[in-house]
């Protein structure tokens, strides 16, 4: 009972943390190019909380937070197929929610989150569900986000092994009505991305955890060790790694996938830390500790990443400066009743979130922080200079 406790109170001080950090965040380009853009799943349910809870950074992100959550109960809950004690799922779960690229899908509208959330409800309902509803879920989800047609392909492959030809089939009609709907994403001629693709799963799941990821699954190819985690959490990481030769992929689309292997890294490292006598474990204790100094590490920078600007030349330089700006920028346009500008395409798809409409009448003109050239309007944090500009009144008589 006491682990239900520990589990609710890490999902409670996750959300909080969550909501705080919307609070600090603006919207970035590629959100509102989301939000904005062409009709998506993910669109209708963002604007569907905004309608609910109003248009503002709490009504922006509350869906992607619920996507964070509910896959963290679920890791929890599919990790008893796995992991025996309570506690090392208490572990496991820590992990997952301390990883950089899980608080990444957790703070930014895209569909990873998403797609972390439909993985592994599907898993958890494998074991659990007539094979029919299954293939309702997966037909579903050929409608949802093109990220899911990995999981077509890595189900078709399963299937294959198990001679199931039907469902093979059925998996494979899928993933070309996916296609199809969505498009495909291989491209260009080789240029040897495999190595920039190789650094930002390092940086999704840090380094440590990211090798043993690695070293796990193809462990389990070795000794035959594979369930149907394995082909969904290998196959799309194999094909991310062989597309990286030719053409610069987008990680986003697979990193979910690889974060399915987290059961089944944690079940490996609990049996080799057992079968150890105690004068052995000393590795492992350390790849451990090391792992969960790593993640903590990356929580607290991510969490107090605006004091980074205090050493930064350059603001632009901050990792999450895409991410800042603009909520400040229209409250300071507001103050001097300024409602609409024109300026860059980028801010002027982020200012409209907040209200700060396209027009002739004013112009918004950004300025380099190193300018000699006198601004009137100024974005700062504790007195360090993040943005320069000058709103311009244009006199079309």
């Amino acid at each position: 009972m006491i682990s239900k406790y520990i589990l609710f109170l890490i999902l409670g001080v996750d959300a909080c943390i969550l909501f705080i950090q919307t609070s600090q965040v603006s919207i970035s380009y590629s959100e509102a190019r989301l939000l904005y853009g062409n009709p998506s799943f993910l669109q209708f349910l963002i604007k569907s909380s905004m309608d609910i809870f109003g248009k503002n950074d709490f009504g922006l992100h509350l869906i992607m937070i619920i996507f964070h959550l509910l896959s963290a109960l679920l890791i929890y809950l599919i990790s008893k197929q796995y992991i025996t004690q309570n506690r090392n799922r208490i572990w496991l779960l820590l992990v997952f929610i301390l990883l950089p690229g899980v608080i990444s899908s957790a703070l930014v509208v895209n569909t990873a989150g998403m797609i972390i959330f439909g993985l592994f409800l599907f898993i958890y309902l494998f074991p659990k569900i007539p094979q029919v509803w299954l293939n309702f879920l997966l037909f579903f989800y050929t409608f949802i986000d093109h990220g899911f047609s990995y999981l077509f392909l890595a189900l078709s492959v399963y299937y294959f092994v198990k001679k199931r030809y039907d469902l093979f089939s059925y998996l494979l009609f899928l993933y070309l009505l996916n296609s199809y709907i969505f498009g495909l994403y291989i491209y260009g001629l080789p240029r040897g991305h495999f190595l920039d693709t190789i650094g930002i799963y390092s940086a999704i799941f840090t380094p440590i955890i990211f090798i043993y990821l690695f070293y796990n699954l193809y462990r389990r190819y070795l000794t035959n060790e594979v369930d149907y985690t394995w082909y969904i959490a290998s196959i799309p990481f194999i094909l991310s790694l062989v597309l990286s030769f030719r053409q610069r992929v987008e990680v986003e689309y697979f990193a979910p996938y690889l974060i399915m292997a987290l059961p089944l890294a944690a079940q490996s490292f609990v049996s080799s830390y057992r079968v150890r006598l105690k004068e052995h474990r000393t590795g492992y204790k350390l790849i451990f500790v090391f792992s969960f100094i790593f993640l903590i590490s990356n929580a607290l920078l991510v969490n107090l990443n605006k004091n980074l600007y205090l050493f930064l030349d350059n603001p632009k330089q901050h990792f999450a400066y895409k991410m800042h700006i603009a909520k400040e920028l229209s409250a300071i346009l507001k103050k001097r009743n300024i409602h609409c500008v024109e300026t860059d395409k980028k801010m002027q798809l982020r200012l409209r979130f907040y209200e700060i409409d396209q027009c002739n009448q004013y112009t918004l003109r950004e300025l380099p922080i190193n300018s000699t050239k006198t601004s009137n309007v100024t974005v700062s944090y504790k007195d360090k200079i993040l943005y320069r500009a000058n709103v311009t009144i244009i006199n079309n008589i």
